[in-house]
Protein backbone atom coordinates (compact mmCIF):
# COMPACT_ATOMS: atom_id res chain seq x y z
CA UNK A 1 0.00 0.00 0.00
CA UNK A 2 1.44 3.34 -1.08
CA UNK A 3 0.91 6.14 1.41
CA UNK A 4 1.07 9.84 0.69
CA UNK A 5 1.37 12.63 3.24
CA UNK A 6 0.70 16.24 2.31
CA UNK A 7 1.65 19.39 4.15
CA UNK A 8 2.00 23.10 3.60
CA UNK A 9 -1.58 24.28 3.44
CA UNK A 10 -2.85 27.26 5.34
CA UNK A 11 -4.43 30.68 5.21
CA UNK A 12 -2.96 33.24 2.83
CA UNK A 13 -4.07 36.62 1.50
CA UNK A 14 -4.93 37.11 -2.17
CA UNK A 15 -1.75 37.55 -4.17
CA UNK A 16 0.25 35.51 -1.69
CA UNK A 17 2.12 32.24 -2.11
CA UNK A 18 2.17 28.79 -0.58
CA UNK A 19 4.18 25.66 -1.25
CA UNK A 20 2.54 22.30 -0.75
CA UNK A 21 4.57 19.15 -0.20
CA UNK A 22 3.58 15.54 -0.76
CA UNK A 23 5.80 12.66 0.29
CA UNK A 24 5.03 9.20 -1.05
CA UNK A 25 6.12 5.96 0.60
CA UNK A 26 7.16 4.45 -2.73
CA UNK A 27 9.87 5.65 -5.04
CA UNK A 28 8.61 7.75 -7.93
CA UNK A 29 9.67 5.90 -11.06
CA UNK A 30 10.17 7.67 -14.36
CA UNK A 31 7.03 6.08 -15.80
CA UNK A 32 4.85 7.10 -12.88
CA UNK A 33 2.53 10.08 -12.82
CA UNK A 34 2.24 12.43 -9.88
CA UNK A 35 0.12 15.50 -9.45
CA UNK A 36 -2.57 17.36 -7.59
CA UNK A 37 -6.32 17.71 -7.54
CA UNK A 38 -8.40 20.07 -5.45
CA UNK A 39 -11.93 20.20 -4.13
CA UNK A 40 -13.71 23.37 -3.15
CA UNK A 41 -16.73 23.34 -0.83
CA UNK A 42 -19.81 22.14 -2.64
CA UNK A 43 -17.89 21.33 -5.82
CA UNK A 44 -16.51 18.23 -7.47
CA UNK A 45 -12.87 17.35 -7.25
CA UNK A 46 -10.94 19.24 -9.93
CA UNK A 47 -7.71 18.28 -11.63
CA UNK A 48 -4.89 20.82 -11.16
CA UNK A 49 -1.66 19.39 -12.53
CA UNK A 50 -0.05 16.13 -13.66
CA UNK A 51 3.61 15.34 -14.18
CA UNK A 52 5.19 12.29 -15.74
CA UNK A 53 8.97 12.42 -15.69
CA UNK A 54 9.51 10.86 -19.09
CA UNK A 55 6.84 12.82 -20.92
CA UNK A 56 5.62 16.20 -19.78
CA UNK A 57 3.74 18.32 -17.33
CA UNK A 58 0.20 19.55 -17.77
CA UNK A 59 -1.61 22.28 -15.90
CA UNK A 60 -5.25 23.25 -15.71
CA UNK A 61 -5.87 26.56 -17.46
CA UNK A 62 -7.04 28.08 -14.19
CA UNK A 63 -3.59 27.70 -12.60
CA UNK A 64 -1.25 27.90 -15.61
CA UNK A 65 1.44 30.48 -15.08
CA UNK A 66 0.80 30.66 -11.32
CA UNK A 67 1.39 27.10 -10.08
CA UNK A 68 4.52 25.02 -10.59
CA UNK A 69 4.98 21.34 -9.82
CA UNK A 70 8.39 19.91 -9.06
CA UNK A 71 9.84 16.67 -7.77
CA UNK A 72 12.67 15.67 -5.49
CA UNK A 73 13.24 12.10 -6.61
CA UNK A 74 15.72 11.41 -3.85
CA UNK A 75 13.05 12.10 -1.24
CA UNK A 76 10.05 10.85 -3.23
CA UNK A 77 8.51 14.23 -2.62
CA UNK A 78 6.40 16.32 -4.93
CA UNK A 79 5.95 20.05 -4.47
CA UNK A 80 3.32 22.47 -5.68
CA UNK A 81 4.47 26.08 -5.64
CA UNK A 82 1.41 28.31 -5.77
CA UNK A 83 1.90 32.01 -6.51
CA UNK A 84 -0.51 34.89 -6.98
CA UNK A 85 -3.20 32.97 -5.15
CA UNK A 86 -6.82 33.94 -5.66
CA UNK A 87 -9.90 33.37 -3.49
CA UNK A 88 -11.13 30.85 -6.05
CA UNK A 89 -8.05 28.71 -5.31
CA UNK A 90 -9.55 27.97 -1.89
CA UNK A 91 -9.94 24.20 -1.64
CA UNK A 92 -8.64 21.02 -0.11
CA UNK A 93 -5.64 19.96 -2.20
CA UNK A 94 -4.95 16.26 -2.74
CA UNK A 95 -1.81 14.81 -4.22
CA UNK A 96 -1.79 11.54 -6.12
CA UNK A 97 0.77 8.99 -7.24
CA UNK A 98 -0.09 6.73 -10.15
CA UNK A 99 2.13 3.67 -10.21
CA UNK A 100 1.73 0.12 -11.51
CA UNK A 101 -1.72 1.00 -12.81
CA UNK A 102 -3.04 2.11 -9.43
CA UNK A 103 -3.84 5.57 -8.09
CA UNK A 104 -2.93 6.46 -4.53
CA UNK A 105 -4.09 9.60 -2.73
CA UNK A 106 -3.07 11.74 0.17
CA UNK A 107 -5.43 12.86 2.91
CA UNK A 108 -5.62 16.42 1.64
CA UNK A 109 -4.43 19.76 2.92
CA UNK A 110 -6.60 22.87 3.22
CA UNK A 111 -5.69 26.03 1.35
CA UNK A 112 -7.70 29.14 2.14
CA UNK A 113 -7.17 32.37 0.25
CA UNK A 114 -8.88 35.26 1.98
CA UNK A 115 -8.25 38.77 3.15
Amino acid sequence: QVQLVESGGGLVQPGGSLRLSCTTSQKIFNVDTVGWYRQAPGKQREWVVSMTVVTSTYYADSVKGRFTISRDSGKSTVYLQMNNLKPEDTAVYYCFHRTNGEDYWGQGTQVTVSS
